[in-house]
């Protein structure tokens, strides 16, 4: 399989703690690519010019990550990171995954916008974006993860690895005790250990 990635993209980092946790990583080949310059490769398999962007084994390009993230799922033989369709364990792990996604995108969109003029309507949506992550934070906190053993798991533990990241100066540990403990934890298991991003 191949993989389009770039390599401090925290999306591309929950495809590849998935990988690693179903013991598969050594299946895919990692493609760089920068999607901002929209390369011809990339397109090709992604009209969004977005990464992740999986080429299954059947040459099926996959897109974006909880599609790629459900896929690698199927492969394997470990434990699977998607409990049974249907069950209440399921909607929990996709629910904190779509928290932990909306994080992502709430702090990917700040970091963008932040290279622009900031005007009143640049700060307004920034403080919108903030505000969110805040809260989502907060029911983690209320709810935080066991274990790194679901897809929803491995998400949240990406997002807070994001921020810490990227925003290392607005700490979200503070008045969040469980969910930092939690994250100390989780973040010694080879899906986070060997993903941490490094600035370019």
């Amino acid at each position: 399989m191949k993989l389009h990635w770039s390599p401090t993209s925290p999306y591309v980092r929950k495809v590849m703690a998935c990988a690693i946790a179903r013991r598969i990583d050594h299946e895919i080949e990692a493609v760089p690519c920068d999607p901002h310059a929209s390369p011809p490769d990339l397109l090709r398999d992604n009209p969004l010019s977005k990464v992740p962007c999986l080429i299954a084994l059947d040459g099926t390009p996959l897109f974006d990550s909880p599609v790629i993230c459900e896929y690698l799922d199927t492969l394997g033989a470990a434990p699977p990171l998607f409990p049974p369709p249907g069950t209440p364990e399921r909607f929990r792990a996709l629910v904190r995954q779509a928290m932990a996604d909306g994080i992502l995108d709430a702090a990917v969109g700040r970091r963008m916008q932040m290279v622009w003029p900031q005007d009143d309507g640049r700060r307004a949506y920034d403080a919108r974006q903030r505000a969110a992550i805040e809260r989502t934070l907060d029911r983690l906190e209320a709810h935080p993860p066991a274990g790194l053993d679901d897809i929803g798991a491995i998400a949240v533990g990406c997002a807070l690895g994001y921020l810490d990241f990227r925003f290392a100066h607005e700490p979200w540990r503070p008045g969040r005790p469980r969910l930092a403990a939690w994250f100390a934890e989780v973040s010694q298991l080879p899906p986070l250990a060997r993903t941490v991003p490094v600035a370019l």
